[in-house]
């Protein structure tokens, strides 16, 4: 059997930055947390559709029409874009049909899709015949965190490990300006947006502390020099 990614020190109870769940009186409402989440997943759909409409803008331009040719390869860019963003996107956030497990190959080519828009590289090592929708789930958001974490490039490794009761993962981004967003930071740990910064990453974040928490496992994030490592443990279900 495959020993089980190490997991940061910060796993100790006794750790600053042990992921704690938010107290009653500071929890997010469902509400505004659909509002946050329906927000963010706008904000990825919105530059290809954006793209496609400048594209088909161009086509129907008279005065454009030598440029139809680069429109169309406009138009067919931002299109398997957008497609892959709603493919990762509807198994990251959404319910995924009724599907209850999912096949490590299809979680990396899901992942993969979203990789080739972010300037890391993928290295996928997801040692599991099949994977439950709580563990997918937390692989694709710490995946797309851990990507970006890195604004100048680098390379994001993903593992995964089951001991037949518990799936261990561990995602780490390494590369230059690696950078842990405290409202990532905080996310992860169940607390509100710090004031003054911007959902977008940290309803990412948080609603993953909600499902792993749900699903009775931990999460957390360390930060070291030019390297950041997402770790989360989860029962299977």
């Amino acid at each position: 059997m495959t020993d089980a990614p190490d997991l940061p020190d910060t796993a100790s109870p006794h750790s600053a930055n042990a992921p704690v769940r938010a107290a009653a009186d500071d929890a997010v409402g469902a509400a505004q947390l659909a509002a946050f989440l329906a927000a963010r997943m706008c904000h990825d759909f919105i530059s290809p559709v954006s793209a496609i409409v400048s594209g088909l803008d161009l086509m129907d331009d008279p005065d454009a029409q030598d440029m139809r040719e680069d429109a169309l390869g406009l138009v067919a860019a931002s299109g398997r874009k957008l497609a892959q963003m709603l493919a990762f996107t509807r198994v990251a956030f959404g319910a995924s049909a009724s599907a209850e497990t999912f096949d490590p190959r299809e979680l990396e080519s899901l992942t993969q899709g979203v990789f080739a828009h972010l300037r890391a590289d993928l290295d996928w090592r997801v040692e599991a015949h099949a994977v439950d929708k709580a563990s997918a789930r937390c692989l694709l958001n710490l995946a797309q965190l851990a990507g970006g974490a890195l604004p100048l490039g680098g390379k994001t490794s993903v593992r995964a490990v089951s001991d037949g009761a518990t799936t261990s993962i561990a995602v780490e981004a390494a590369g230059p300006k690696a950078r842990l967003r405290p409202e990532v930071a905080a996310g992860l740990k169940g607390e509100r947006l710090p004031e003054g910064l911007l959902h977008g990453q940290w309803v990412q974040a948080y609603y993953v502390s909600l499902f792993v928490g749900d699903a009775g496992g931990r999460v957390l994030a360390d930060a070291a020099e030019e390297k950041i490592t997402f770790a989360a443990t989860l029962p299977k279900i």
